[in-house]
């Protein structure tokens, strides 16, 4: 019993997680707006989110290639840095540029704090670690595409990951084996909540990922929820794009053939993607959305569709860890994306938005 209450606490982390990057990302939309980081001319274009996705499917295919030839040293060091580079974009805006001598104004807290993230990542990728920089990370992404990505092109973005999220998990497998060398890197890709505060990942084995087919066959099963990693590899400014959820076992003691029950496991894994993807809705709706009511947090206001999107992310997440909990691996995107685009329609209708209007539509119409 203490176990599973460990478990529902840990299920707790995620969800805290989940909700530290979607409403961080919201609080940065305007302040990236304003230094200047849209960089997409036509943000309704959905052909943004198509050629995005092009460069996951290439990344996607360069990472198995370097675990395959044993060349994942270069994957971790690009990752890493891409972690610091996202980092500074949002230290940014939360240090003040200071004055620094002949070189007039520069923002030192920010490329230190990058500094620090990248040092850390390499020299001591502890799960705190790798926890606190994942929500920087997925905090920046996830701003920086919202106001790049309009609502069209974010709904084709969550639509089109979350169909490759499945077949990739459920069909080619493929997801599989990037998992088991994305687990190996320690990096933040996949962050990790244990159940114990004598938990440590450094020292513990790192689990192989596995899904369970559609035909309900078992497979052994060492992980959770795990990223693609396409994101990083892309050199663009986001983490891991779409996730596979499966079960954790950190400890590394399974039989073969045998799924972990509750008591073995350690900790639970979530890819940073499955935080990040949804996420880009919400972020674009709080951005693009402007005739809706809105909700007020403390020292932000959300337009409604934004908020309803978060409510049916977390409405996925928590069916997604009920199955999680079960013993079942599942691809995350499905439920996760499909639970934003519901609460955001929902919301959209609920304000009085037309359906064409609210699927970006009516510029095309």
């Amino acid at each position: 019993m203490e176990q599973r209450h460990r478990a529902v606490a840990a299920c707790g982390g995620i969800v805290f997680i989940f909700l530290a990057v979607q409403v961080g990302a919201l609080a940065l939309v305007e302040p990236f707006k304003e230094q200047g980081h849209q960089f997409v001319q036509d943000t309704s274009d959905p052909t943004n989110s198509l050629l995005y996705i092009g460069a996951i499917l290439v990344a996607t295919a360069v990472m198995l290639a370097a675990f395959r030839y044993g060349v994942d040293g270069i994957i971790r060091f690009f990752i890493v840095f891409s972690g610091a580079y996202i980092a500074w974009y949002v230290f940014q805006v939360l240090f003040p540029p200071l004055e620094v001598g002949g070189l007039g104004t520069v923002n030192v807290l920010a490329y230190v704090g990058a500094l620090l993230i990248f040092v850390g990542l390499y020299a001591y990728p502890e799960w705190y670690v790798i926890d606190a920089t994942g929500v920087v990370m997925g905090i920046g992404a996830a701003g920086l595409f919202g106001i790049n990505f309009g609502i069209l092109p974010a709904l084709v973005l969550l639509t089109v990951l979350a169909v490759y999220d499945a077949i990739s998990v459920y069909g080619t497998e493929h997801m599989l084996d990037l998992a088991s060398g994305v687990m190996d890197l320690r990096v933040p890709v996949v962050l990790v909540v244990p159940l114990s505060l004598s938990y440590s990942f450094l020292d513990a084995e790192t689990p192989e990922a596995v899904a369970e087919a559609d035909e309900g066959e078992e497979q052994d099963a060492d992980a959770a929820t795990v990223a693609d990693g396409a994101g990083d590899a892309d050199g663009h400014d986001t983490p891991a794009d779409d996730a596979d959820t499966a079960e954790p076992s950190a400890d590394g003691d399974d039989e073969a053939g045998e799924r972990p029950g509750l008591a073995e496991r350690d900790a639970l894994f979530i890819g940073l993607g499955d935080a990040v993807i949804p996420t880009v809705l919400v972020a674009s709706a709080g951005f693009f959305v402007r005739d809706a009511p809105s909700l007020a947090l403390p020292g932000l206001t959300i337009p409604l569709p934004a908020g309803t999107a978060m409510v049916g992310t977390i409405a996925g997440l928590v069916v997604l860890l009920w199955m999680v909990l079960k013993g079942r691996a599942h691809a995350g995107l499905p439920l996760l994306n499909g639970g934003a685009i519901s609460g955001y329609l929902l919301g959209a209708l609920a304000s009085g938005i037309p359906l064409v209007e609210a699927l970006g539509l009516s510029n095309f119409l």
